[in-house]
């Protein structure tokens, strides 16, 4: 008995594994006889796949985008509850001094500044004081007080943090893509961008006595030094221009290079110098804290912006333009679908005559209407992969764009969740555009077809 039980389940398992085989092949032959007959009209096809792809491609495109950009502004945050900076646009203030990708709005005085920089504030946990307006080949020169490295909990990797004037700390990126090193030296740039021209040849040398750890943040892209560095600079500047100008007046030259002051007290003692802004971290968000922004913009001559309002409204200006481009892509999505309906429905009338035949050849109309199926899904598949090809390969290109102009690291080699959402849209579409010719296809009259030729 338990013999004959073994043997009948031997057998269904034969059975079982005859009919996958089976099935298996004849799906594969559907599959391949539909790539044949999407083969067989390439212009037609090669449309309908080019206009799907840009599509997809501008949406993945649009994801990927929003995803990294969001991804660096919620990053470079820090914690940070306020900036005070020069009168100006609150958004540009914010992009200068957090992102470091704008223009300061300008300087305001350390007299302005010192009830906020000034220890034991009942308000402020940390103060940091930022002095902008240099680069070395194209990555900012930020001045700053040891502070800065907690907001973007950085740590130094090599060497150690500066403790006197033109002594800097970089970045890891910025190390990396300079290749500096500790002891290296180097003169700083006016203004933001690569020009020898504007190099401070004739002022003191910055040099390197630390790099930090990667972070992942801003941080990773600038070189510190403290606030004094600035004025160092250019006050040797504006001190030679001087001696010049004396030279031609009196008729004499000096010897000896002119000294600059050197700033070795704390930066409270130097009221009439200027800072670009500061960066405030609350101890708690109590009433009193979150009415100091408008006291601030009443009552003084700065002004003060709150980095997530700010942000919140850049995405608001950003999410207008993207919104436009999203519906321009569901648009030509929607069209490379009604394009691959017509091509399987025109398609359709020259393979009458083939359809009826494979239905005299055993062939029933499920399969017809599998094969006109698998012929829409692969169109969506094929249009699907070429379009991530494009948004990837294009973001690639972007990315390399967007480093050169502000130093930000993008990827194209970064995939999301969201397009695994877009193949299924995709699979839907194609889906969508093939059912009507399928159940056309699957209704095929043998005999009226073959009488007709």
């Amino acid at each position: 008995m338990k013999t004959s039980k073994v043997y009948d389940f031997l057998l269904l398992t034969r059975y079982l594994y005859y009919f996958t085989i089976v099935q298996l092949g004849e799906n594969m032959n559907l599959l391949n006889l539909s790539w044949k007959n999407l083969a067989n009209k390439p212009l037609s096809t090669m449309l309908s796949l080019v206009l799907f792809a840009l599509g997809v491609g501008l949406i993945s495109l649009l994801f990927l985008l929003n995803q990294q950009l969001q991804d660096k502004f919620e990053k470079n945050l820090a914690g940070i509850d306020l900036v005070v900076g020069a009168k100006g646009s609150p958004l540009q203030l914010i992009l200068s001094s957090m992102y470091h990708i704008d223009a300061p709005t300008g300087n305001i005085s350390i007299k302005e500044a010192t009830p906020f920089l000034r220890p034991g504030h009942p308000l402020i946990q940390t103060a940091v004081p930022l002095s902008l307006g240099d680069s070395h080949k194209g990555y900012r020169i930020v001045g700053a007080t040891p502070d800065i490295l907690g907001l973007y909990e950085a740590k130094v990797g090599e060497g150690r943090l500066w403790e006197k004037t033109l002594e800097t700390v970089a970045g890891a990126t910025v190390a990396e893509a300079l290749n500096l090193k500790v002891g290296d030296t180097f003169h700083s740039s006016h203004g933001f961008v690569q020009d020898e021209n504007l190099v401070h040849e004739d002022a003191g040398a910055f040099k390197v006595v630390g790099i930090l750890q990667p972070t992942g943040s801003v941080i990773d892209q600038i070189i510190l030094t403290n606030n004094q560095s600035a004025w160092v600079v250019h006050e040797h500047g504006e001190a030679e221009t001087e001696e010049h100008a004396a030279e031609g007046e009196e008729g004499h030259s000096h010897e000896g290079e002119v000294e600059a002051a050197s700033y070795d007290q704390p930066l409270l003692d130097y009221p009439e110098k200027e800072i670009t802004s500061i960066l405030i971290k609350f101890k708690g968000h109590n009433y009193q804290a979150l009415n100091m922004q408008r006291g601030i913009n009443e009552n003084t001559d700065m002004q003060a912006a709150t980095p997530a309002i700010e942000i919140n409204r850049l995405y608001a200006l950003l999410g207008t333009g993207t919104k436009a481009l999203r519906w321009l892509a569901i648009i030509i999505v929607v069209v490379s679908g009604l394009s691959i309906f017509i091509s399987l429905y025109n398609s359709l009338r020259d393979r009458r005559y083939e359809l009826a035949l494979m239905r005299v050849m055993g062939a029933s109309p499920a399969k017809l209407f599998v094969l006109i199926i698998l012929e829409g899904l692969l169109l969506a598949v094929l249009g699907y992969a070429l379009g991530i090809a494009l948004s990837h390969g294009g973001m690639e290109i972007l990315a390399g764009q967007m480093k050169e102009a502000y130093r930000y690291t993008f990827s194209g080699s970064v995939f999301l969740k969201e397009e695994l959402y877009l193949l299924a849209g995709a699979l839907g579409i194609g889906f969508v555009a093939a059912i009507l010719p399928a159940i056309q296809a699957s209704r095929t009259d043998i005999s009226t077809t073959l009488a007709e030729g």
